[in-house]
């Protein structure tokens, strides 16, 4: 069966900018992330982080699909 793994990056040149927008986003929130292992923060501290990021590339999306 073949994999079907969430955390793939389908467009790789873009990761480099994902990671700066991860930590934008922990900034904001507060989240105390660093580069590297974060086994120190809380499932919920991170599945923020996640979840904003989401939520902040749907509102630029649909901006977008608005034109605005």
């Amino acid at each position: 069966m073949a994999s079907n793994s969430s955390n793939r990056i389908e467009v790789p040149e873009a990761k480099e900018a994902l990671d700066r927008f991860k930590m934008e986003v922990a900034g904001e929130l507060g989240v105390p992330l660093s580069n590297g292992y974060n086994g120190n923060l809380t499932s919920y501290q991170n599945g923020s982080v996640g979840g904003y990021m989401v939520k902040k590339m749907i509102e630029a999306q649909e901006k977008q699909m608005a034109g605005k």
